[in-house]
């Protein structure tokens, strides 16, 4: 893809937005940078482009700038269906998104994955898995690093492991994985599609280049997911968690098992994991199906996976005070991925004090019900959708409100008894009050270590 002398447009001055503007410039593009928020709200990361040569350009994009484009790069927090873009793309632009503007330059080969909840554990292990099986392999995506800032480390005997939101998947048009995971599809960001089937469209545009070389992981639980087995041109592999398979990755009891035509072999037991919770065991059995699409051997994963820890954000033990564990979930932005945090203490003697609410989805708290129920002592609500989640769960649990997240902490501390979980799983976004659900993760460990201190 020549971009040299090309008019181009990136809406979203966010992190990929910015990585897509510092690529295109460094090829001889002519960028204009655009986002709907003034320019005293813009990052100074994306101030900075302007010394480059970048134009920037808050509010809404003029007519006349739109029908001189060729290339209009969205961001994946942009619906490539408002006005402006299509707009564009009817005047002749070409419509991608930044993933797309870095594969058509990225080298070697890719694992894709893709998922409701689960994506960066996954991703991040599978990272592990293929390096420590001696593969050059870089990370990033949805994660980490924007994938076109990966054009240049990127080799041709190397992988790419990406992880990959429906956002992103939107705007991919020759977008390639030689091997696609897809973990789960479940309700979620129906603020943004118009209906579940839209969301799961998404989703589904993983395999939309695959060829019959390439390999496709499926979960063979999730009743979306395994529904596309049939219809792919990808060898399939499927992994379970609640069913012996005739090929692939399952459980049985507390055992890890893989099998194949030439027979099975145990991996590990769940039980020796770092990571705890069925949904990750669920997240390590796509990741020893990938490992092994890629060429790791089942050896070297074995070891990985027994020293790999969970991902900051991701059910990460914070620390202990009197007798009360604290965890942070803060990546549980949905009401799926809040379920599965509680399921993870099901089992644990104690209960869960839950810190719950933010910028919700549009998507039901019932899922809930049964385990907030049967586990938790008490709701503490935070955020734009605290009525909300009171009005669906307040049959379930007694409740009070935190102003904000010292004070959610303060109070989830003084309900807990010995043995308990402060378990901060918010089921919603975070933008109401925080930059990001890293941020907001970060103020909750900081509030919890101040009370330590304290």
């Amino acid at each position: 893809m020549e971009v040299a002398g090309k008019k181009v447009l990136i809406v979203g001055a966010a992190r990929s937005g910015i990585a897509a503007a510092r690529f295109l410039i460094s090829r001889g593009a002519t960028v204009a940078l655009n986002d709907a928020k003034p320019l005293e709200k813009w990052s100074e990361a994306a101030l900075e482009l302007k010394e480059l040569g970048v134009g920037l350009l808050p509010g809404e994009p003029p007519m006349w700038l739109l029908d001189q484009l060729e290339l209009v790069i969205v961001s994946p927090g942009v619906p490539a269906t408002i006005i402006p873009i299509r707009y564009a793309e009817r005047a002749g632009a070409e419509v991608i998104g930044e993933v797309e503007l870095a594969y058509r330059y990225l080298k070697g080969r890719i694992v894709a994955i893709t998922g409701s909840n689960g994506k960066t554990t996954t991703t991040s292990l599978i990272g592990e898995l293929l390096r420590d099986a001696g593969l050059n392999v870089q990370v990033g995506g949805n994660i980490g690093n924007a994938l076109v800032s990966m054009v240049e480390s990127s080799r041709d005997d190397g992988w790419t492991v990406v992880e990959l939101s429906s956002f992103q998947l939107e705007t991919i048009k020759q977008f390639h994985a030689q091997i696609a995971v897809v973990l789960n599809v479940t309700p979620n960001h129906m603020d943004r599609y118009e209906s579940f089937n839209d969301y799961a469209a998404a989703k589904h545009r993983i395999f939309m280049n695959q060829a019959a070389n390439d390999f496709a992981v499926l979960n063979a639980d999730d009743q979306v997911v395994s529904s596309w087995t049939s219809a792919l041109r990808a060898r399939v592999t499927e992994f379970s968690v609640r069913k012996e398979l005739t090929e692939g990755v399952f459980l049985r009891g507390d055992e890890l098992v893989v099998r194949s035509m030439e027979g099975e072999q145990v991996v590990l037991r769940a039980s020796e994991m770092k990571l705890r919770g069925l949904h990750n065991v669920e997240n390590v059995a796509a990741g020893i199906a990938a490992g092994l699409a890629a060429g790791a051997t089942l050896e070297s994963m074995r070891e990985t996976v027994k020293r790999f820890n969970p991902v900051e954000h991701r059910l990460e033990f914070v620390t202990e005070i009197n007798g009360v564990k604290f965890y942070n979930d803060s990546k549980a932005t949905s009401v799926d991925a809040t379920l599965k945090a509680l399921e993870a203490f099901a089992g644990e003697p104690g209960r869960v004090v839950l810190i719950i609410g933010g910028r919700g989805k549009k998507a039901p708290y019932a899922p809930l019900a049964d385990l907030v129920k049967a586990k938790v002592r008490k709701l503490v609500l935070i955020g734009e959708d605290a009525d909300t989640v009171a009005n669906e769960l307040g049959d379930y649990a007694p409740m009070e409100r935190g102003s904000d997240m010292r004070d959610a902490v303060k109070r989830s501390f003084e309900i807990a008894e010995p043995g308990d979980v402060v378990l901060l799983a918010p089921a919603c976004a975070s933008f109401d009050m925080f930059e990001t659900f890293e941020h907001r993760g970060r103020v909750f460990k900081e509030e919890v270590l101040a009370l330590r201190e304290n």
